[in-house]
């Protein structure tokens, strides 16, 4: 079975396709609000806010989110964080309607999208191990990746003809729809903590803050495979996150296609197509990527040097092919590294690991916004990202020394 595609269980084909649709929404909900948040309000700190309340949730309150799913139904979670989204949603086509949108109100409803992503996706990789198990588990969180990968490849465009045919209120509540599959397919899916077939408790100790934090890190200490995958998700997300694709304007604009032409938009889906390419490439020939620690450390160092490369390439070309290389190397290391937090986290802790995890590769997204744009603003993006990423290569090469010590000393 280890070999076997998590497209052959039933129950992961309908939590896929569901989970594809809330990732659509999610990003045609940043379509629609952002344009018009910038449309009404012409405010730029209002698009730097909206980078922070996406990610610094992820900071704060996945290890928190993680511990309820250690003591509650990850079902409801989840549903907690549909209907978060959905009423987001609703406030914005509300002040749409009511044309009374103003900056508190627009960072209101960014913060509650933000808080919304963490109870929707710490919450699933949490419910993903029930359904599949541990021997499908890397299809599993490849495919998801995928789908992630997918519904941020679709949904810009999705939101675009959204608007065009409806019109950005219209085009808001009609939104809200495409959460409604997973959150209602939850309702009676058999998976989660009530299904499984252990019969030991839930833990019984309160879910508290920083010191969950604290003792999650201590728990996991002495599983290397987990810390070496902490800090590698963590150094990732630091210095680089997903922070070169807000300043792909200024990438277009240096290379002679900043007009928002088919240039610019192929510009800013060859990150996407790669990242989907790996995934369809390795799902269908599984063998091509074992779940080794080591592996995922020098194809998150082949990540680095695209991206490097990519800053300070001047030909269109080139850019295209190593955003696209960079994509296909991302999606690989990073469901390597869940995958391998997943398999090795101790049940009875599993939601805790899970929201460190997400904590370190989600919520420390937000720094990256310094490390690549606001050294940017002081030199130039293309000499920020570059070093951003030979920083990370850094950190990589060093936790490749330090991890190979013990196996060398054997």
């Amino acid at each position: 079975m280890a070999g076997s595609s998590a497209l052959r269980n039933p129950g992961f084909r309908v939590f896929i396709t569901t989970y594809l649709f809330a990732m659509m929404a999610d990003n045609v909900e940043h379509v629609i609000s952002y344009w018009v948040a910038f449309q009404k309000l012409h405010s730029q700190a209002l698009g730097g806010f909206a980078v922070l309340a996406h990610w610094l949730p992820f900071l704060g309150f996945s290890v928190w989110v993680g511990s309820l799913n250690d003591r509650f139904d990850s079902r409801r979670i989840i549903q907690i964080g549909m209907a978060l989204f959905i009423t987001a949603s609703l406030g914005w086509g509300y002040f749409f309607v009511t044309d009374t949108l103003s900056i508190p109100i627009a960072c209101a409803l960014l913060v509650l999208h933000g808080f919304a992503g963490v109870f929707w996706q710490t919450s699933s990789q949490m419910l993903l191990y029930d359904i599949v198990g541990p021997e499908l588990l890397p299809s599993a969180v490849r495919l998801n990746a995928t789908a992630r990968s997918l519904g941020v490849l679709v949904g810009p465009g999705v939101g675009v003809g959204v608007m065009y045919l409806l019109g950005p209120t219209y085009g808001i509540f009609v939104n809200t729809l495409f959460y409604l599959p997973l959150m209602l397919w939850l309702v009676r899916a058999p998976y989660g903590r009530h299904f499984r077939k252990s019969t030991a408790a839930a833990p019984k100790r309160a879910v508290r803050g920083i010191s969950d934090i604290v003792q999650t890190i201590r728990d996991v200490r002495p599983i290397k495979v987990i810390g070496s995958m902490l800090v590698l998700a963590g150094a990732a997300s630091f210095f680089i996150g997903n922070s070169y694709q807000a300043q792909m304007p200024t990438f277009a604009t240096d290379l002679g296609h900043g007009k928002g032409d088919l240039f610019y938009s192929l510009l800013l889906g060859a990150d996407a197509a790669g990242a989907l390419t790996a995934g369809i490439l390795f799902e269908t020939n599984r063998g091509l990527m074992p779940m080794k620690p080591r592996l995922a450390m020098v194809l998150s160092l082949m990540w680095a040097a695209s991206l490097a490369a990519f800053a300070l390439a001047g030909n269109y070309i080139a850019t295209i092919v190593l955003l696209f290389c960079a994509g296909f190397c991302e999606l690989s290391f990073s469901s390597m590294a869940q995958a391998l937090v997943q398999m090795n986290a101790p049940d009875a802790i599993r939601g805790r690991v899970l929201g460190l995890f997400n904590m370190t590769s989600l919520g420390l997204r937000a720094f990256a916004g310094i490390t690549v744009g606001l050294v940017g603003s002081l030199l130039t993006v293309h000499t920020s990202l570059a070093l951003a990423a030979a920083a990370f290569a850094f950190v990589i090469v060093g936790l490749l020394v330090r991890t190979a010590r013990p196996t060398v000393a054997a």
